[in-house]
C-alpha cells in the first residue's frame, strides 16, 4: 500500500474531519479527500460513512485504523529509540501509575530527577487502569501488582502496606484507639470499596466496615483521603510509605493492616537500550533504596 495514503488515513480517521486532518498535515481539504478517494479505490472498498457532522469510520475502516495505529506506535518507538543519545538525556518520557503513588511518592521526588537531566519532559499520567506498554500508551509504569502484558522488562521495587495513620492533634482531641473495635467510636477516612484500588486495601477496608464506625468519610483516591488526614478529620487507611514524606503522622492500631502489596516498574522489551527509560529507573531505585534505610533506621531508635 502507499504508505503517504494511508498517513492521511489515519490522520483523517483521528481527526474525523477533512479539515482537521487538512489542519495538521500542512494539505488542503481538496487534496487529503483525492488521497482518502484513492485508498478507497485501491482497496475497493468505502473507508468512511459521511454526513454533516463529520466522518464515521466503516467497518472495513475501523479495520485499517487499527492497523495503521499500531504502525504509528511502532514508528513512534523506532524514532524514540533513535532519537535517545548515548550519552544525554532529554525529550518526552510517559509514566503511567496510580493516582496514589503519583501523587504521594513519586510527584514529590520528581524534582531531584529533573536536578539531574533539566531536559527531561515527563509526562505523568495517573489513573487506575493499566496501559499497554507494548502498544506504546505509555513508556514506562510503576504498578501496585505485576504486570501481566508480554514483553515487558520488569523489576520489583519494594513491598507496601495500608494502615491506619492519624495527626497527633486529632488524637489529642479524640484519644487515642487502642483495639480495632475502638474504630467505632472514631470517623474513618478511606477510598471507597467501589472505586478502583489495590485487592489488599479493598479488603481492609471491607474488613474495618464490619464494625459500627459511627463516622465515614470515603474518597475515590488515597490524595484525598491523606487531605484528610491532615485536615484532622480522622483515621485514614493510607500507604505505609506515606510517613517518609509525612513523619509526624502517627500509625493507631499496629496490629491493623493490609496484606503486603508488591510494587513493580516495567516498560517494553524495545525500549531496553532507551537511555530516558534507563535514567528514570535509575532514579527511582535510588530513591526506593533511601527510603528503606530511612526505614531500616527508624527501626533501630
Amino acid at each position: 500500500m502507499d504508505w503517504d495514503k494511508l498517513r492521511i488515513f489515519h490522520a483523517v480517521a483521528d481527526a474525523g474531519s477533512l479539515t482537521h486532518a487538512g489542519d495538521k498535515l500542512n494539505l488542503s481539504q481538496s487534496a487529503v479527500s483525492r488521497q482518502v478517494r484513492g485508498l478507497e479505490e485501491m482497496l475497493n472498498t468505502t473507508l468512511f460513512h459521511r454526513h454533516a457532522r463529520g466522518l464515521i469510520l466503516t467497518e472495513q475502516g475501523e479495520l485499517l485504523f487499527d492497523a495503521t495505529s499500531a504502525m504509528t506506535k511502532r514508528l513512534d518507538t523506532a524514532s524514540a529509540r533513535i532519537r535517545d543519545s548515548e550519552e544525554e538525556v532529554f525529550g518526552e518520557l510517559r509514566v503511567t501509575t496510580t493516582t496514589g503513588f503519583g501523587t504521594l511518592w513519586l510527584a514529590p521526588r520528581l524534582p531531584k530527577l529533573y536536578e539531574q537531566y533539566p531536559d527531561l519532559k515527563v509526562d505523568l499520567m495517573l489513573e487506575e487502569r493499566v496501559l499497554d506498554l507494548p502498544m506504546r500508551e505509555a513508556d514506562v509504569a510503576i504498578r501496585m501488582k505485576e504486570p501481566s502484558q508480554a514483553d515487558l522488562i520488569r523489576k520489583k521495587l519494594m513491598m507496601i502496606r495500608m494502615c491506619l495513620f492519624a495527626t497527633p492533634d486529632y488524637l489529642a482531641e479524640n484519644g487515642t484507639p487502642v483495639e480495632i473495635e475502638d474504630i467505632e467510636s472514631h470517623r474513618l477516612i478511606c477510598q471507597n470499596t467501589n472505586s478502583d484500588q489495590v485487592g489488599a486495601g479493598r479488603n481492609l477496608v471491607q474488613h474495618l466496615m464490619t464494625y459500627d464506625i459511627r463516622s465515614t468519610l470515603t474518597v475515590n483516591n488515597y490524595f484525598g483521603v491523606l487531605q484528610g488526614v491532615l485536615n484532622n478529620l480522622g483515621i485514614g487507611v493510607l500507604p505505609d510509605y506515606v510517613t517518609e514524606d509525612f513523619p509526624d503522622l502517627v500509625r493507631v492500631i499496629p496490629d491493623v493492616e493490609s496484606a503486603d502489596v508488591p510494587v513493580f516498574l516495567a516498560y517494553p522489551e524495545e525500549l531496553r537500550h532507551s537511555q530516558r527509560v534507563a535514567a528514570f529507573k535509575d532514579f527511582v531505585q535510588d530513591e526506593i533504596i533511601a527510603y528503606r534505610k530511612q526505614l531500616r533506621d527508624k527501626q533501630k531508635i
